[in-house]
């Protein structure tokens, strides 16, 4: 499996961008860009939005990645999923999970809850 942590860190390193302008640009901490750096798993939406910001194709490096290619619209960091916004129907569909996740989730603390 790759370790596609290692595969963004050197990318980044190599392209000379500072971390601190990365996470800014992301929205997010430097610690989280050092997690990034750690993880063996990365979101390919994070993937994608750090090669736009230092101006690097992960395609030839990191697998998947290429069937998100030129005809799929890539996320900005203007995207809902930085800002926070996001339309209603996006809104209502992660609501409907969470409450099925919580629903199951009550289920099993009462099936606990008969166990003992």
């Amino acid at each position: 499996m790759q370790h596609k942590g290692e595969i963004i860190e050197k990318a980044v390193r190599e392209s000379g961008h500072s971390i601190t302008k990365l996470a800014q640009k992301m929205g997010k901490s430097r610690r989280w860009v050092y997690q990034i750096f750690d993880s063996a798993v990365v979101p390919i939406d994070y993937i994608i939005e750090i090669g736009k910001i230092i101006h690097y194709d992960f395609s030839e490096d990191i697998k998947g990645i290429k069937m998100y290619g030129s005809d799929r619209p890539m996320p900005s960091v203007e995207d809902s999923r930085f800002t926070g916004k996001a339309s209603s129907k996006e809104a209502e569909h992660w609501k409907e999970k969470y409450m099925n996740l919580l629903e199951k989730y009550n289920d099993l603390l009462s099936k606990q809850k008969n166990i003992d």
